[in-house]
């Protein structure tokens, strides 16, 4: 890994040394610089665990990812920084129920206290969170915390007067290869929330910005704007000039902006 380039790739200027700080400033960092992304998914080109190709595509040529990729090579970069990091196994809620094993990707950072590093969830904590608080944790309006589950912990969010469960996951170590039968299911599946619709999102320093299939969402100071992108070359200028994304001339992305259904 070239970590001057990765560094520059996020906009990371700050201190190296493993620290809570430090980690807090690369956190932030990536989470306002690389967007979760499914795109390559829907455009037929396989993912595959490999750091190198995690690298390769989120660094060199400046994409985003979805968990798998952004929380394995954000890991990758810790450890190159001297942080103690372990992969762990989530399992994301949807409604009341959680999924499968190896659903997500969350690493657990070890120093003096115990911190959950996620930068592959999406709309999530821009800051790590102190796995073992058990308070509230509010980051820029948005409120989190982490509870006991019997062994695991589980990480909900709050929405007005309500706790939402997120994801759980428990505190086994498990090596990357291990996600490869799940991260192909997300691909290949049509029951992956990743085959129902494109997605490309990032965090701004006010709210996010998303392209949903033909629509962009903009959300800042809590307020939601929504607009209908017209064509592949609108498309196309928003990818770049939102997201930094920029596909080849030959790359057909119609099939990104033409799976979409009117908004609820």
């Amino acid at each position: 890994m070239d970590i001057e380039s990765y560094l520059r790739r996020i906009g990371y200027c700050g201190p190296r040394e493993p620290t809570t700080e430090t980690l807090k400033q690369l956190h932030r960092a990536h989470m306002l610089a690389v967007p979760f992304e499914n795109l390559d998914i829907l455009l037929g080109r396989p993912i595959t665990l490999s750091l190198a190709s995690f690298y390769d595509k989120i660094v060199q040529h400046r994409r985003g990812g979805f968990c798998y990729e952004l929380n394995g090579l954000f890991g990758w970069l810790l450890e190159q920084l001297g942080f103690t990091v372990v992969l762990l196994s989530a399992q994301v809620f949807n409604g009341d129920q959680p999924g499968p094993e190896f659903d997500h990707l969350v690493l657990l950072v070890e120093m003096e206290e115990r911190l959950i590093a996620d930068v592959g969830f999406g709309d999530s904590f821009l800051e790590p969170l102190r796995l073992d608080a058990g308070a509230e944790d509010v980051q820029y309006g948005c409120s989190y915390r982490l509870i006991e589950s019997g062994t695991d912990r589980l990480l909900q969010r709050r929405r007005e007067s309500t706790w939402e469960s997120q994801y759980v996951f428990s505190l086994t170590p498990h090596q990357l290869a291990e996600f490869s039968t799940m991260c192909e299911h997300q691909q290949t599946s049509l029951e992956s929330a990743f085959k129902q619709k494109s997605l490309c999102s990032l965090a701004t320093r006010d709210g996010r910005i998303t392209l949903s299939n033909n629509r962009l969402i903009v959300t800042a100071g809590g307020q939601r704007q929504e607009q209908m992108v017209a064509d592949e070359k609108a498309y196309r200028n928003l990818l770049k000039s939102k997201f930094g994304i920029e596909f080849k001339k030959g790359v057909c992305v119609d099939i990104l902006i033409g799976l979409d259904v009117l908004p609820n």
